[in-house]
């Protein structure tokens, strides 16, 4: 049989389920069996899963004796997906792919229509990072399919907000405050602010009013803190004395003689 035939047997047969099998982690239950063109933005496999997949199909294609084939175009597996055509059954096959992967298959073999496949790790416990489909073809032939799962896109980092900040408003840390205002914390949501000689104010987390030499100030914005750090409005330097200079994304804060570059945290 040519190489040909066998790689339109094996597309025959792939595109009639065998790939809904190998993709039953990953892929939702409603997805057609065959294939669909994938968009640009379809994940790819990462460096390392692609090693992985690259490894084991070292290991099967000389446990399996199998030749190299051309993987069907039509199936849109990555480019460094291997396929080999193997005279050898499927049955006989499974127990010797799943006896050679040892702890690094992932479960047992899931059985399709026409295919079976096994996901297999990097090392026994770790996460999935390839497959081996295994599909049969007829007459004591079977075709194995190599191939790394697809690189999961990172969820966006979820970035929690303060309570009490205004959104879209600038704030700056007391720790970034450094060397112009020091910042000590009095407990209980409380803040003493000092710049060198004048009257330290007193800040209190979630209120405008600060206090002064038994006098109250009004703050433009109420101070915020993340459990830990004084999260203080920028306008509210000004109440210091300070002023606040722009220096494209970042900011210049002078208060007295002292100076500090910085760059503003806008939630």
């Amino acid at each position: 049989m040519s190489l040909a035939h066998i790689a339109a047997r094996a597309l025959t047969l792939l595109t009639a389920g065998v790939l809904a099998s190998a993709s039953a982690q990953t892929t939702p239950a409603t997805a057609p069996a065959a294939p669909a063109r994938p968009a640009a933005t379809t994940p790819r496999p990462s460096a390392a899963t692609a090693r992985v997949a690259s490894a084991v199909a070292i290991e099967l294609s000389a446990l399996a004796k199998g030749q190299i084939i051309r993987c069907p175009a039509a199936l849109r597996l990555d480019p460094q997906a291997v396929c080999l055509y193997t005279k050898s059954s499927a049955s006989a096959l499974k127990p010797l792919v799943r006896g050679k992967l040892g702890t690094r298959a992932v479960g047992d073999w899931k059985a399709g229509a026409k295919s079976s496949s096994l996901f297999v790790a990097e090392k026994a416990g770790g996460p999935v990072a390839a497959f081996v489909l295994i599909s049969d073809l007829g007459a004591g032939e079977s075709l194995m399919v190599i191939d790394a799962v697809q690189a999961t896109a990172p969820a966006a980092a979820r970035v929690t907000v303060p309570a009490g900040v205004v959104k879209g408003q600038p704030y700056v840390l007391g720790s970034d405050l450094v060397g112009v205002v020091n910042v000590t914390s009095l407990g209980s949501g409380r803040f003493r602010l000092n710049v060198g000689t004048q009257a330290p104010l007193t800040v209190t987390v979630g209120q405008k009013t600060a206090q002064r030499e038994g006098g109250n100030v009004e703050l433009p914005l109420a101070p915020a803190t993340d459990g830990k750090n004084l999260i203080f409005p920028l306008v509210g330097l000004r109440s210091l004395g300070c002023t606040v200079t722009p220096a494209g994304s970042s900011v210049t804060v002078a208060c007295g003689t002292e100076s500090v570059g910085l760059r503003p945290i806008v939630f």
